[in-house]
Order: structure tokens, then C-alpha cells, then sequence
């Protein structure tokens, strides 16, 4: 009995050691290059998550932090501002108009931010020129900073026009609109821009992101809730060295909480997900995000959340606060006035205050 509690002993030994070396993240090649950050909403004021939104349910972008800063998701200047700053890539949201218009507008109803009402989809181009996007935009205490300041919709054609050579945008395919896909991946192809060659992306929902495939074939395209599917495949079977069929070729979504369940991370998951053709992104933490199974992304919202991912991670990071983390991993694009990193930093003080 002894003799045998013995091999079984040295059995399980010999067992975690294979498993040990087969995911010992020190041994596989060491990854070049840097993370690359994903300017969420492009440059925009901190949603304020403890405040819940009035009126329609889907609403998250009328709540927001006292503003340290003058940007609003979608526009022009802040897009911009965000691609001057560092950002790998500027993440803005398409919805389509009655006419057939794609603009970077991100709730699904007027009445949310701006001094609009009814569905974006039952509203021509004309109509959505003329609102404002700040006039909805309110603070906790019941003010209104960004109303009446000017701000403008724009097309995804005025964007992408709008960007230097080097400007990379992430289309985030907003609603269930059948019909956006192709008006987006017409939009590129009126511009004679190879979003491929361009280095541009896309995320949504599974039929949206299909659909876009169908249109432009080799485009990295995403749906987070499929590209969450892949990580968790992979916490449970990735001790043997497998990579899942769901992930190959695909996205994986990894909340910077998650960071410790994954085998082999980082270098060796980098290592393996390379060799499959999977691209990682690093999303907010699980805690404080979106339901796994949606297709929102949460990004950090923290400077100090970069130093929670590895040195030799060279993926991409979603960020929800591109005014202060793109100059804390980049300082020599930091153009900053003195007047606004001290309103940053009196920003982020507040933020920590209330997540203690």
C-alpha cells in the first residue's frame, strides 16, 4: 500500500511539474513591442456608473463626472485631440440615419443627450446636424457644462477624412441596425481607405460584426461578447496548451481582473494566441464592467491600472479615460496645458476617493 501511495505520489509530482513547464510563462519568447491603448468614447467626460440615467433605459451617457476637460465622444476635436495624444486607435460610435447618413452618435435615442427626441434611425442628417450633443449631458448636481458650447455631430465620413495620415479609428457598430454594416463598409470604400492596410477595427454584436466581415473580408472585427467566450474557453482548458477553435483567428477579451486565471500569462499565452492569429485586448475590470454577455466594452479608468498588466503585454487596452492614461505609458505625446493636467489630476483624486 505504501509502495503504491508512493508511485502515485511521485506520478501527481511528475504531472504538475510537465504542467508547470508547459505554462511557465518564463520560459516562452519574450513578446516586442508595447501596449497599445484604445481611446474608448475618444477623448469624454467620466460616466458617473453610481448615477443611474433618467428617462430611456439604455441611456448610460447623460450622467457624468464633474468635467476636467472640453471633449465630447464623437466630435471632431475630440477625436483628434485623442490621435494627437497616442491613442493606438480612437474608438467612436456608428448608428445609421432615415437617410441612409452614418454618424458617430452613441445612444440609440435623441432624447439622451441631446435637445433631440425619438430614435437616431427615425432621424435624417439634416435633422442630427442641427442638435446639440452637450444639451443632455448633466452633472450629479443637476448641471449642464458641455449645453449650448458648440458641439457638433459629424459623419463617419467627416472623421475619417479629418485624420492624419497615421489615425486609426475603432468603429464600434452601435444597435442592431441590419443595414449599418454595409453603409459603414461603404463609407470606406467611397474613400478609397483600406481600413486592413489603414490598421482601423471594428467591434459588436455577432450579425453586426458577420455582416462587416461579408463586406470587407479581412478586417480585424470583434464582438466582445464571443471574444469574452474565447477567455473563458481558455481558463479551462488552456493548462494543457490547447488553444480553443473559438478563439483561433479571433479576438480575446481579458478583463484586468481576470489577468491571474489565464495559463501561461503572459508571455506564454501571448506566445500561443500569436501562433493561432488571436488578438488580445484587455478590457476594465470584470467587477465594475458590462455583463459578460453583452457587447459593451468598459475600459480602466485608472493611470495606475496600467501597472496591474505586465511589462511584455504588446496588445491592446481599452481605456475609458484616454486624457489621463495615454500620457502616463506616453509622456512625450503629453500636450497638456499645466491648467489641464491639474484639473486631471484633481479629477482622478475625486475618482479614487470614491472607489475606496
Amino acid at each position: 500500500m505504501k509502495k503504491a501511495l508512493l508511485w502515485v505520489g511521485g506520478a501527481l509530482a511528475l504531472a504538475f511539474l510537465a504542467l508547470t513547464v508547459v505554462n511557465a510563462s518564463w520560459l516562452a519568447p519574450h513578446p516586442a513591442g508595447a501596449p497599445k491603448q484604445v481611446a474608448q468614447r475618444a477623448l469624454a467626460p467620466q460616466l458617473a456608473r453610481s448615477v443611474s440615467a433618467q428617462g430611456d433605459a439604455d441611456c448610460r451617457s447623460d450622467r457624468i463626472e464633474q468635467p476636467y476637460h472640453r471633449y465630447l465622444p464623437n466630435t471632431r476635436s475630440s477625436i483628434l485631440r485623442a490621435q494627437k495624444m497616442g491613442a493606438w486607435l480612437v474608438e467612436v460610435d456608428a448608428r445609421l440615419t432615415t437617410d441612409g447618413e452614418v454618424v458617430l452618435f452613441e445612444p440609440e435615442t435623441l432624447d439622451c443627450i441631446t435637445d433631440g427626441t425619438g430614435p437616431v434611425g427615425e432621424a435624417g442628417l439634416d435633422t442630427m446636424r442641427s442638435l446639440d450633443p452637450g444639451y443632455g449631458v448633466t452633472v450629479a448636481d443637476g448641471t449642464t457644462p458641455f449645453r449650448g458650447e458648440g458641439a457638433r455631430i459629424i459623419t463617419l465620413d467627416e472623421a475619417l477624412r479629418a485624420l492624419p495620415l497615421r489615425g486609426r479609428l475603432m468603429v464600434h457598430l452601435a444597435g442592431s441596425d441590419p443595414a449599418l454594416p454595409d453603409a459603414v463598409a461603404a463609407v470606406f470604400d467611397r474613400l478609397d481607405r483600406d481600413p486592413t492596410a489603414k490598421g482601423d477595427a471594428f467591434f459588436g454584436s455577432g450579425e453586426q460584426v458577420a455582416r462587416l466581415r461579408e463586406a470587407l473580408p479581412d478586417v480585424w472585427a470583434f464582438s466582445p461578447a464571443r471574444a469574452r467566450q474565447c477567455t473563458n474557453s481558455y481558463v479551462r482548458y488552456g493548462w494543457t496548451g490547447y488553444v480553443p477553435q473559438q478563439c483561433r483567428g479571433e479576438t480575446m477579451l481579458i478583463a484586468l481582473d481576470q489577468q491571474t486565471l489565464l495559463w501561461g500569462w503572459p508571455d506564454r499565452l501571448i506566445a500561443r494566441m500569436r501562433e493561432h492569429d488571436v488578438t488580445i485586448v484587455i478590457e476594465g475590470p470584470r467587477s465594475s464592467g458590462p455583463n459578460p454577455g453583452t457587447d459593451a466594452v468598459d475600459g480602466i479608468t485608472l493611470p495606475e491600472q496600467l501597472t496591474q498588466i505586465p511589462a511584455s503585454f504588446n496588445g491592446y487596452v481599452f481605456t475609458d479615460d484616454a486624457f489621463t492614461t495615454l500620457p502616463a505609458l506616453i509622456t512625450r505625446f503629453d500636450d497638456r496645458s499645466q491648467a489641464e493636467i491639474d484639473a486631471s489630476d484633481a479629477a482622478l483624486a475625486r475618482r479614487r476617493r470614491a472607489k475606496d
